[in-house]
């Protein structure tokens, strides 16, 4: 592998799991629903990869969503709205994403290569703990357990702030940061990575900017298929990410070409 590399992080949904990024799709579209304002899929996608709370946050400040709210609820939303809508998706998200738990193919024999040329393996997610739960024995029993896990409220702000990343660095003994790399299918993930001063590679394929499952995207004919996937792989490079990969599996090839060390 490649000399120097010290860590990689890893985002979750529609990175290492979760082809399409759907589990956090599905709770926002519900709890959204169930209080009278449908949101469309573009809609909860639009801040994907942010803390839960704070995703809810911008949803609700999206024009048409706010105007809805206001009629269904006869009040603009504030911060006790975040609060209760907040409360309300954590047993949402948990079902979503405990539906939503198959390794992206290639996850669990990248991360075994990795440590093989003792690279460590750190994690970060928009997920709460409680999210996570089922999350994580799922993914253990398919070969993927990062050595570190950051969850939404583990640190004072979440992304696109540096802070998860840098507790990941930190608990893994990690550095410099120039030496790290960051993987993520979101452009908050990506700024996340810049901020921290590691090295990003964004995932176009099997992530929220495409938002399909494997099967759906194999199914749509391959001119719109390259043509969603070069979509996605645009807004990642406008984040500025280093460099943009299909998916995980095409890992090793990017971090040859950084050339770390």
């Amino acid at each position: 592998m490649i000399p120097g590399l010290q860590a990689v992080v890893f985002d979750w949904a529609g990175t290492m799991i979760d082809f399409g990024s759907r589990a956090p799709v599905v709770a926002l579209c519900k709890v959204f629903a169930a209080e009278g304002v449908p949101i469309e899929e573009s809609e909860a996608r639009a801040d994907m990869g942010m803390a839960k709370s704070d995703h809810i946050a911008a949803i609700l400040r999206i024009p048409r969503v706010r105007a809805a709210w206001v009629v269904a609820h006869g009040a603009e939303p504030d911060g006790a709205t975040v609060d209760r809508l907040f409360a309300a998706i954590g047993p949402m998200m948990r079902e979503a994403a405990a539906e939503c738990t198959v390794l992206i193919p290639g996850a669990a024999d990248i991360v075994a290569k990795l440590r093989a040329a003792g690279v460590k393996i750190g994690s970060c997610t928009g997920y709460t703990r409680e999210m996570m739960a089922d999350i994580l024995p799922a993914a253990a029993a398919q070969g993927y357990a990062p050595d570190v896990l950051v969850c939404a409220g583990d640190t004072a702000t979440g992304r696109p702030s540096p802070l998860m990343l840098w507790k990941n660095l930190v608990e893994l003994g990690a550095w410099p940061a120039s030496a790290c790399v960051k993987v993520d299918d979101a452009p908050v993930g990506i700024a996340e990575g810049l901020g921290a001063g590691v090295w990003t590679i964004g995932i176009a394929a099997s992530g929220n900017g495409v938002g399909l499952s494997a099967e759906a995207l194999a199914a749509l004919p391959e001119d719109e298929r390259a043509a969603r996937i070069a979509a996605s792989r645009a807004v990642l490079e406008a984040a500025g990410a280093h460099l943009v990969i299909d998916t995980v599996a095409d890992l090793p090839e990017a971090l040859a070409r950084l050339a770390i060390g």
